[in-house]
């Protein structure tokens, strides 16, 4: 399972959606979603600034993050940033895996 950030910006039509049926609603909503594409929802908060909704959810892979970012984004109620989660141990294994690469100019 692949974890994914999702950084959510609610339009004025979304923020109206938010009002009526509640943050735990919505919560919900996600958590349903996920569960739907074989994932589960990890954290869902809500923030002040530039991102509305900072959502942590473990999905099957890219294609099914990309799938959502998709769904949201065309929804008309919010827009999402989607930013790949990598654990240390991965971050291990990246650190052995040979890369042969050249920096421009050399």
């Amino acid at each position: 399972m692949a974890k994914y950030l999702f950084e959510a910006r609610y339009t004025a039509e979304g923020a109206k959606g938010l009002v009526r049926e509640g943050g735990s609603g919505r919560r919900a909503a996600v958590a349903a979603m996920a569960e739907g594409l074989g994932g589960k929802l990890e954290s869902f908060y809500f923030a002040f600034g530039d991102i509305d909704a900072y959502v942590i959810v473990d999905v099957p892979d890219s294609i099914t993050a990309a799938a959502v970012a998709l769904a949201v984004n065309q929804s008309g109620g919010a827009s999402v940033k989607t930013v790949v989660l990598m654990t240390p141990e991965d971050v291990d294994k990246a650190s052995k895996k040979a890369v042969d690469y050249r920096p421009p100019g050399r």
